[in-house]
């Protein structure tokens, strides 16, 4: 991996490469996915057959669209038994954590007739896309399928596309069930965001879509934006070492490996205090990439978007771990809950050389669903929230409405809207 020297000027350089892999980047395919979305719309479920034919390569009728519990049970006596038992280990953890998010309704009474107060109530319907394709992600399924079942969303309807078989992967099956999926769909890509959106012949229309995607389905969220509610448009996965002198350089580089593996558009940076340390971290990179097997994509990602930054002091490091505000933060110093407090911008923050990334991945229970390209800055991980609404509350007796009824007509009238003030007026002529 390359070793640069911290400056302002590469900091620049640094955050400009990393923003070309925004989906925000790739507007020559928007015309190909608002295509879609329009054929979904007006030719609903023959559009999903017709696409998942053209782009997977197998035909879907209206007899076979919807998994069957035929086919759910068939995928639990293809996993392994110990898999299963992992993944119900996982789903503990992550209801665990997700259950201390619940928010509850609360209202203010007043002795004058005055009620606020707030009410929260879960989505009635939600859709997930799961992606198929290249690799298979059952973590994903429970991380995005678990926070919204805690919220007490009503109907949770899951989309994927089928293999050349015409079957989803038993593994996929097998988390959403454990989960608590409703109903599941053999349906990928921009049409399944499309069918999600704006509802088909089987498929609802949906009150809010979660769930990552290649570019065509994060283009195609992006469009549907507004019809319904999303999770974030996702971009390609990243990780932030944060370190000094004190940490392991081999545990270093298998951690940033750990992302760089996902594709060719992955970010793995090493932010560090030590030359020494980058030094000792670009050899070990080299070593593990000779022996995993997805050594070739590794070596894309880090040719591209790979750095080993070597700051002048541990400030410089923490003002650059913010201004990239990555996905993954792992912090392994000396003191990692002093840094911590420190760092403003980052999706999940793993404190120490044995809070490796893939645990947050797979197992620990906070979501693995976090903002990408700088967006940390702004957004959340996915969390229960994000599956509920919040409707104000307000009831006011006429001895309350007395009180504060001239204040309200003048702050009407001075906005010029007379029917405003008359609204609040005729109850006291």
């Amino acid at each position: 991996m390359r070793i640069v020297e911290l400056t302002e000027r590469e900091r620049e350089n640094i955050l400009e490469n990393l923003l070309q892999r925004s989906p925000n980047q790739y507007g020559k395919y928007e015309s190909t996915v608002n295509e879609i979305l329009e054929e979904v719309k007006n030719r609903r479920d023959q559009a999903l057959f017709d696409y998942t034919e053209k782009f997977d390569g197998v035909r879907i009728t209206a007899d076979t669209f919807q998994v069957t519990l035929e086919e759910i049970e068939e995928a639990y006596a293809q996993v392994d038994p110990k898999l299963i038992e992992i993944i119900r280990k996982s789903l503990k953890n992550i209801q665990e954590y997700h259950q201390k998010q619940v928010r509850y309704s609360w209202f203010d009474s007043k002795p004058d007739g005055t009620l606020l107060g707030q009410k929260v109530t879960a989505l009635e319907r939600v859709g997930v896309y799961v992606p198929g394709g290249k690799a298979v992600y059952p973590s994903s399924v429970l991380m995005n399928i678990v926070p919204a079942k805690v919220a007490g969303v009503d109907r949770i309807i899951m989309t994927t596309p089928p293999g050349k078989d015409g079957k989803v992967y038993p593994i996929t099956l097998v988390a959403a069930k454990e989960a608590g999926v409703d109903e599941i769909y053999k349906v990928g890509g921009a049409q399944a965001i499309g069918a999600l959106a704006y509802g088909t012949e089987s498929i609802p229309k949906v009150d809010k879509i979660v769930g990552p995607g290649n570019i065509f389905v994060a283009l195609a969220k992006k469009a549907v934006y507004g019809h319904v509610s999303i999770d974030s448009i996702a971009g390609p996965s990243e990780i932030l070492v944060l370190a000094d002198e004190t940490a392991n350089p081999r545990y270093v580089a298998a951690d940033l490996l750990s992302q760089a593996e996902h594709d060719e558009m992955a970010s793995a940076i090493l932010i560090t205090t030590s030359r020494e340390l980058a030094e000792r971290v670009s050899e070990g990179v080299d070593q593990f990439v000779r022996e995993l097997s997805r050594g070739e994509i590794i070596q894309k990602s880090l040719d591209a978007y790979g750095y080993l930054l070597v700051a002048e002091n541990m400030q410089e490091a923490i003002d650059t771990a913010n201004a990239i505000a990555s996905e993954h933060l792992e912090i392994v110093t000396r003191n990692p809950y002093d840094i911590m407090t420190r760092i403003r911008n980052a999706g999940a923050i793993f404190l120490g050389e044995y809070s490796s990334e893939p645990l947050g991945d797979y197992f620990a229970g906070p979501n693995h669903v976090l903002p990408t390209n700088g967006t940390a800055k702004f957004f959340s991980p996915l969390s229960v929230d994000d599956f509920i609404k919040k409707s104000s509350i307000i009831s006011y007796s006429r001895e309350a409405l007395e009180q504060v009824h001239q204040d309200i007509e003048e702050f009407a009238r001075a906005e010029k809207l007379t029917a405003h003030a008359n609204s609040i007026a005729v109850r006291f002529e």
